[in-house]
């Protein structure tokens, strides 16, 4: 206010601009001709048109110029464009899971893959199931459920409610995944274990993936054997980004040495649990950092890696450092398969829970039980290749269909 009353004092002096002008005029103690103002505003806006790098004073910052600069909008890459969700078994499995208030991490972490993977044809349609709430007692950088040191505890029934709602959906395959609960005296392992035991217990043709916490500060590696042995078919824990990104990209009370000994931990608790592990990619990771994270992967005895692109939730969130192109994750995939794995998942919408995967993993653990079946009768039998419904490269459905 100090810097337009001192506009509005240089009654006789030259103005600098028309915007001055104007000011002046309407702060003058002078009686202004009718119409005198509007004539001004309009002069003023004329000025503005004519010299578009005009810069307007500041009123607030004691007479320092500013200038308002509009920020470009970020568009995602065309790869990473994805069909609005929708359709039948879309809005049939959305009702099923409202109706027993069942969280999803496929809703909680706002995954691109929702319309894909609910909207498949019945009986293939695939939700990651979020037991013991949607708040988690740690704050990853990257992901987008709600944190809280004390969150309310989890029902003393869920897992036996969400266990007969999971065992009455007709699929074959299904993902249990967690938030963290530092808070529960064992992390939350036996509820895992609960979970299982009774949806293998009312529908045991049915494929359990259970994707973990760490357990760690809790039951540690005593709750990962408790999971391990619980009857699941998949044990699944994220490492999520290289080992020298760890503290920037998660909690602090997450880790590389520990991620890599929940891992190993399943694998010695069940030797005939298949493990899996997940990393995200455009985090400012190097192409070597993350070989050395997938032969570290393959030394604790992990089957089955998928590699997918970072997307920032929101501002709140660490930033996107890169959008890896398809052609690098096709090159990941082949590189993978050459190293060792089951199998690899690999492409930018690719998730630890992406179905592409589940469609492997269904045939892959059939196979492995067939052959199982064939050694106890004493014979012999050369494995057989199991027959992929998609590729390990994500593609676009549009893409899939053009072929």
């Amino acid at each position: 206010m100090l810097q337009v009353a001192s506009m509005a004092g240089r009654r006789g002096e030259a103005l600098a601009s028309p915007l001055e002008r104007c000011v002046a005029r309407a702060f003058s103690s002078r009686p202004a001709a009718s119409g005198s103002r509007l004539a001004a505003l309009r002069e003023t806006l004329a000025a503005e048109a004519a010299a578009p790098g005009l810069v307007l004073p500041s009123l607030s910052s004691g007479g320092s110029d500013e200038r308002r600069v509009r920020k470009p909008v970020e568009r995602k890459p065309e790869w990473l464009r994805v069909p609005m969700a929708g359709g039948e078994e879309y809005q049939r499995l959305k009702n099923s899971l409202r109706s027993k208030k069942l969280a999803t991490v496929c809703e909680e972490a706002r995954c691109p893959n929702i319309g894909e993977c609910w909207g498949g044809k019945k009986g293939t349609a695939t939700a990651t199931i979020m037991i013991m709430g949607d708040t988690c007692t740690r704050g990853c950088r990257f992901c987008n459920v709600k944190t809280s040191r004390a969150p309310p505890l989890p029902a003393e029934d869920e897992p036996e409610n969400t266990a007969d709602e999971i065992a009455s959906w007709e699929v074959d395959y299904v993902v249990i995944t967690s938030v963290d609960r530092d808070d529960l005296p064992d992390g939350g392992a036996e509820h895992y274990a609960r979970v299982v035991r009774r949806v293998k217990a009312r529908k045991p043709s049915m494929r359990i993936e259970c994707l973990t916490p760490d357990f760690n500060g809790r039951s540690g590696l005593d709750g990962v054997a408790l999971v391990a042995r619980s009857g699941l078919d998949v044990y699944a824990h994220n490492i999520e980004t290289v080992e020298r990104l760890q503290k920037t990209v998660r909690d602090r009370r997450a880790g590389y040495a520990e991620s890599m000994a929940v891992l190993e931990a399943a694998k010695r608790a069940n030797p005939d649990v298949v493990t899996k592990s997940s990393i995200m990619l455009g985090l400012g990771e190097e192409a070597h950092e993350v070989r050395q994270v997938m032969r570290d992967m393959l030394d604790r005895g992990v089957e089955i890696f998928t590699l997918g692109q970072y997307l920032r939730p929101s501002k709140r969130h660490m930033p996107v450092v890169r959008m890896v192109p398809p052609a690098e994750y096709d090159e990941w995939q082949r590189e993978g398969m050459a190293m060792g794995f089951k199998y690899v998942a690999s492409g930018p919408l690719v998730r630890s829970s992406y179905k592409a995967g589940e469609v492997f993993l269904e045939g892959f653990l059939k196979d492995r039980d067939e052959q199982r079946d064939i050694e106890r009768m004493g014979k012999a039998a050369p494995p057989r290749p199991v027959e992929l419904a998609r590729s390990g490269v994500w593609q676009p459905a549009e893409a899939m269909q053009s072929k």
